[in-house]
């Protein structure tokens, strides 16, 4: 049997002084064969920094997305090339956006892709949430909301083509699949202080694009089996979607990083 460990919602650039240090060494301490990250380990402008100092406590792989606040004060295009470079030249980083698969079993594979909070739940154009992310991020900023709604579809999409594309042909080979993404692809799954997300949240909190994909494939492979390990809304919760579908959302507090759980694979 082989461990990994999941953690989600690290936000590193909120710790100060050695905590950083203290928490990847933490982590370390557990002996894993791998770490899956979903996604929001610290900003931008800091993503390389970060993502360094990760690969340098940790000698095991790490497979990891990125989430919203990876992209805060900058661009999609800008961080996306920075972290294609970081892995290039950091062989234990694995970025599962890239279409990486990894084969952790004979019987179990991992896939990922960042995903995107896409609008589509609940009521986008009443709500009166204002993410952090629409001032921050340079491809969300000063748009109009007919205008961000459409850019938040495309990003969704964009996720849910990743995994068209990418989980038949998985469930062709293997048994089963751990998908790491960092929005949950349900309503069920938006998990917030043990409450689901209400439709003033969920246009922010979900990805219904991706969970579509996810739905209609497992509906194909009914003998197959499908865990999806995301992050976002920092609310624990596990919801089973279909009888061959359980999501588990992470739940975490602002410089309190945890691991949220040992895999055992």
């Amino acid at each position: 049997m082989k461990r990994f460990a999941w953690v989600t919602d690290i936000h590193l650039n909120f710790l100060e002084g050695r905590r950083c240090s203290l928490f990847l060494d933490r982590v370390a301490q557990e002996h894993l064969d791998g770490v899956l990250i979903a996604g929001d380990i610290a900003e931008g402008h800091t993503i390389e920094t970060y993502l360094r100092m990760i690969a340098d406590h940790l000698s095991c792989p790490v497979y990891f997305v990125l989430g919203n606040h990876d992209f805060y004060f900058s661009s999609i295009s800008a961080v996306r090339h920075t972290v294609r470079g970081v892995c290039r030249s950091v062989p234990n980083l694995h970025w599962l956006s890239e279409g990486t698969v990894v084969p952790v079993s004979e019987q179990t594979a991992l896939i990922g892709h960042d995903g995107w909070a896409d609008g589509r739940f609940g009521d986008f154009f009443s709500s009166d949430v204002d993410m952090t992310d629409y001032f921050l991020i340079e491809d969300l900023a000063r748009l109009d909301p007919h205008t961000r709604f459409h850019k938040l579809n495309a990003l969704g999409d964009e996720a849910a083509a990743h995994f068209r594309s990418l989980l038949p042909e998985v469930l062709r080979q293997f048994e089963r699949v751990i998908v790491v993404t960092h929005v949950p692809p349900f309503r069920e799954a938006s998990w917030y202080e043990g409450q689901i997300c209400d439709d003033n949240y969920l246009p922010h909190f979900a990805c219904r694009a991706i969970g579509e994909v996810l739905l209609e494939t497992m509906q194909e492979f009914p003998t197959r089996h499908l865990t999806v390990l995301c992050g976002h809304t920092h609310g624990h919760g596990v919801v089973e979607i279909a009888p061959n579908i359980v999501v588990r959302t992470g739940g975490t507090e602002y410089g309190s990083p945890a691991i949220q759980e040992i895999l055992s694979v």
